[in-house]
């Protein structure tokens, strides 16, 4: 037998052979965060919507213009160096009138969401929680809710309590709620079957202590869902009710103002239409496109 095809490989004790290293584990928002970056469609948007909320922001103060001041012999005029986005009707300068009408029109969409989601999750939480017959008769007020016209009710809100961004708020939340109660209450029928839930009832916890420490947090992807999807059609429902007179008054405004006094002087000046219509679109679009990207991004199985 041939030795030469052998040879002898010297092995000490001391030099341990490398070992791999387990690759390392994120945490279930750090995951979604990245995969939100990676989302080039949404961060495009992101982008879009920060800059629009910056505008909005300074904008006034970069102008220096008032929004209220009325410049008769300036009516109508178009944009130039002084008026970026040119005057109404009344001669007010339309730059800063349409930075204050994203304004109150974010603020209602937030607000009104936030109004929404926050006593629908409550809602819903404690109808799952108790069960039984809280459970069937909650249930029915939703089905009730459900089956009502949505802009009806909010238009007779408005009428019967007035004109405000109190009555909009109130009259948004009221009639966008029954959605997040729904899902709330599927969600926590699972998580009360659940260990901690279980441990903490048999120990006499608060019912606000758990919802505040094992069911809230544990819904947190769903909410910070729903609230993505849900600001814009708020917007939008702003809007609306503006645009029919039913929503914020003068000389107060709102994007929704501004889009019915611009369908007045459409033939005279269609900057006064077309800018506030452009806006809300991009401002809307931003919001579904970015709830979208949630909705990717919150999802552990999706791996695009």
């Amino acid at each position: 037998m041939d030795n030469s095809a052998f040879r002898f490989v010297s092995h000490r004790p001391d030099e341990a052979a490398p070992v791999a290293q387990p690759p390392k584990s994120i945490g279930f928002w750090r995951a979604a965060g990245r995969k939100l970056l990676k989302d080039r469609l949404a961060m495009v948007w992101l982008v879009i919507l920060l800059l629009l909320v910056l505008a909005a922001l300074i904008g006034p103060l970069v102008s220096g213009a008032s929004p209220y001041t009325i410049h008769v012999n300036l009516r109508n005029a178009a944009p130039s160096a002084q008026h970026w986005f040119g005057t109404d009707h009344l001669g007010r300068d339309l730059f800063v009138r349409t930075c204050l009408g994203v304004r109150v029109s974010l603020a209602v969409g937030l607000v009104a969401t936030f109004l929404a989601i926050g006593f629908g999750t409550v809602y819903g939480m404690v109808m799952s929680f108790f069960g039984g017959w809280v459970d069937e008769l909650l249930m029915r007020i939703i089905e009730i809710f459900n089956s009502l016209p949505g802009l009806l009710v909010t238009m007779i809100i408005m009428i019967v309590l007035g004109n405000g961004v109190g009555t909009m708020l109130f009259a948004l939340a009221i009639t966008s709620w029954s959605g997040a109660a729904r899902q709330a209450r599927g969600l926590v029928l699972q998580l009360r079957q659940a260990d901690y839930v279980t441990a903490a009832v048999m120990l006499d916890t608060p019912l606000y202590k758990i919802m505040a420490r094992h069911l809230v947090p544990n819904m947190m992807s769903i909410l910070i869902l729903d609230i993505g999807q849900s600001i814009p059609g708020n917007i939008f429902a702003e809007a609306g009710l503006s645009f029919l007179g039913l929503g914020i008054q003068a000389p107060n405004t709102s994007l929704g103002l501004l889009i019915s006094d611009g369908q007045n002087q459409m033939l005279q000046s269609p900057s006064q239409l077309y800018i506030p219509v452009a806006i809300l679109v991009l401002i809307v679009l931003a919001f579904n496109i970015l709830g979208d990207g949630l909705r990717d991004a919150l999802d552990p199985k999706f791996r695009g």
